[in-house]
This record gives structure tokens, sequence and C-alpha cells, in this order.
């Protein structure tokens, strides 16, 4: 469902992406080419800053944003999830934050007040708050990083979980057409 939000912004959703219909996509988002949002993930982008302004979520060509998402921006801050990015079911992504590209965030993980780089994958249950991963990053299941972290206990992205994450992408693509062609057959 897309939502206008009080401030008066309504999701800019691309033709080629698919949107289930339990979704709820609300005020200033912006979701680009071949995006495939799940059922139940909410995407809201509807609180000002003290001036009254409001940064965008921008979701990028080719992520997928799964099943039960939450994406949300405190305070108008933006939110950014760069392209072929996977959030997995479950996951929170709060604003100010920024992800990029090809990077998975697994089921359950939370991400706030952060910048996440290129090729990171973040497997599930962990939460990163305050700290920026540089790229290519892994972080183990059910680890949190706050700001006193120290990154060098962590290890670059291993070439079997960077490969995961391509076929996540892929699968989604498949399901972004998949659900397009049905919903072209009714």
């Amino acid at each position: 469902m897309l939502r206008k939000c009080p401030a008066g912004y309504y999701p800019d959703v691309s033709e080629k992406a698919f949107i289930d219909p339990t979704a709820i996509i609300c005020g200033r988002v912006t979701i680009q080419d071949n995006v495939f949002v799940g059922p139940y993930a909410v995407i809201r982008a509807d609180e000002v800053d003290e001036e009254g302004n409001m940064e965008p979520i921008i979701i990028q060509q080719g992520s997928n944003i799964q099943d039960g998402v939450v994406i949300h921006s405190k305070g108008g801050a933006a939110v950014t999830i760069g392209a072929r990015t996977s959030i997995a079911h479950r996951s929170i992504v709060h604003g100010p934050c920024s992800v990029g590209n090809d990077v998975f965030i697994g089921f359950n993980s939370v991400v706030f007040r952060t910048h996440i780089g290129n090729g990171c994958v973040i497997r599930h249950n962990c939460v990163i708050d305050g700290l920026d991963l540089p790229d290519a990053f892994h972080v183990p299941p059910v680890t949190a990083i706050g700001p006193d972290f120290d990154l060098n206990r962590i290890d670059k992205v291993p070439p079997e979980y960077s490969s995961f994450s391509e076929s996540v992408v892929s699968a989604n693509h498949a399901l972004v057409e998949g659900y397009k062609k049905l919903a072209n057959e009714l």
C-alpha cells in the first residue's frame, strides 16, 4: 500500500519494481527499478526535523527488502539502500543510515546511525549502531557493534558469502519479474 504522509510526500515507485500488496510504503520514499519489497515490509519516511525538513528514503535498483523488514527515518534523516543489496527477513534499518551496494543484512539484524560499506555481509541477529563499516566486512552472527568496537576483530567477506549474496539478489530479481508477470495476467 502506498500512502501519503502528513508532510505531503507520496512515494515514488518505479513501474519496474514489485511491492507486495501487504507492504506499506509511506511518505518521501523512492524505489528504483527491479526492487522487490516483500510481504509486510514497512518503509516509512514521514517524520520531519525541527525546521520541518525531511530527507528521503531511497532504495536503489535491484535491491530486495524482504518479509517484515522495517526501514524508517527518525526526525527527517536520510536512509539510502544501495544497488543490489539484500535486507533479509525482519531486519530493521533506521535512519540516519546508509547501506552501500552489494550488501547483505541478515535475518533479524538492526542497523542504526551508521554507514555500511559496499560488499559487506552482516549475518543474522546482529546490531550495528554508531560505527561505520568499511567495504567488504563480514559480521558474524549475533555480533553487536557499537562506537567502541574494534573493527580489527572482523575479517573481510569470504568468497562463499559474496556468492551467497549475489544468489539472493538474483532470486529476488526473478521474483520481481514473476510477480509483475502474474499481475499482468489478472
